[in-house]
């Protein structure tokens, strides 16, 4: 079993900045993918960012781009999300999510292609 947590989250003003981490424990593992998702009241789950186990690859929703930043812990198994520009729409519960098993083909954006997620992380941007 893999144990996501995040932290980070918060209350911050239009045009702020937060930085989420994720950090992962549990059996050793190399991920394939690890991935930011946010969920706003209301709505579904959506993709925000993803990283490629290697993390030479990176991969942003068209809503965050520009704005948002993801990278790699040293130690490989923490992922974070550097928050810029913040706006009201990006108020969400944000979620980590990983992917261990290899494939060929993974498509970074789709939920169901992660197996492991964290309980999330609240973020709260005031307009």
């Amino acid at each position: 079993q893999v144990q996501l947590v995040e932290s980070g989250g918060g209350l911050v003003q239009a045009g702020d900045s937060l930085r989420l981490s994720c950090g992962a424990s549990g059996r050793t593992f190399s991920s394939t993918a690890m991935a930011w998702f946010r969920q706003a009241p209301g709505k579904e789950r959506e993709f925000v960012a993803a990283i490629r186990g290697s993390g030479d690859t990176t991969y942003y929703a068209e809503s965050v781009k520009g704005r948002f930043t993801i990278s790699r812990g040293n130690t490989k198994n923490t992922v974070y999300l550097q928050m810029n520009s913040l706006k009201a729409e990006d108020t969400a519960v944000y979620y980590c999510a990983v992917r261990v098993s290899t494939s060929i083909y993974m498509n970074v954006r789709s939920r169901s292609e992660y197996e492991y997620w964290g309980q999330g992380t609240q973020v709260t941007v005031s307009s």
